[in-house]
């Protein structure tokens, strides 16, 4: 899927209402597409997009890029590794962020191997270099992080890895909400070491955390 594909995607599952959110990728001669400012998720088209240089220069557009620039573009100098950076508002993920409650207990196998721990990133400003300063101390070792009272960030080596991380990201956070009123029962350090030898074997690639502190 592109990023127009992925806009109304996140639309209709609820990641976004209105003009909330906002996709990049990163494209082969250096510079970025990212969505428009003030565009409903679910109106996204090709001509919208707008082209950012590494500096956050803007090619001549109608359109304003996201005001959330500045965070996608420190996403990408702090790792050469990613290819696209996805911000949402999924209901469950985000009453964690607002919570201010990570998800790093470890519960879920399919959230060990794919997106590892989710750290809670501090609160900061939308729009303003606070954001992209708040999550950079966890980019090194993290592809998804929660934004205090926001949403979420996912990273990927493409758009549809961030999508699949975001997507995972919300599933986990529906089923800890139940799991905890069951009561958790975390999967124990010799399991999670199983498990983190199969994300070669799926092409899981990124730099999440393997082991529980």
């Amino acid at each position: 899927m592109n990023i127009c594909e992925i806009s109304k995607k996140m639309w209709e599952l609820g990641w976004v209402a209105a003009t909330d959110g906002n996709i990049s990728v990163k494209l082969a001669d250096g510079c970025f597409l990212i969505t428009p400012s003030g565009v409903r998720k679910s109106e996204v088209t090709p001509e919208k997009l707008v082209k950012l240089d590494s500096q956050g220069r803007m090619a001549q557009s109608e359109f304003k890029p996201s005001s959330e620039y500045k965070m996608h573009l420190r996403c990408y100098s702090e790792r050469d590794d990613i290819g696209a950076v996805i911000h949402a508002h999924p209901p469950c993920a985000t009453a964690f962020a607002i919570a201010g409650k990570p998800l790093d207990d470890y519960s879920l196998m399919e959230a060990v191997m794919t997106i590892g721990s989710v750290p809670v990133a501090p609160y900061a400003t939308p729009s303003t270099n606070e954001v992209a300063d708040s999550i950079a101390p966890f980019l090194h070792s993290h592809d998804v992080m929660l934004l205090q009272n926001h949403g979420a960030i996912a990273v990927g080596v493409d758009l549809m890895t961030a999508f699949n991380r975001m997507e995972m990201l919300e599933l986990w956070a529906k089923t800890l909400l139940n799991a905890r009123i069951l009561g958790v029962q975390p999967i124990s350090q010799e399991n999670i070491d199983k498990l983190c030898t199969l994300r070669e074997k799926y092409g899981v690639t990124g730099r999440n955390p393997l082991a529980v502190n």
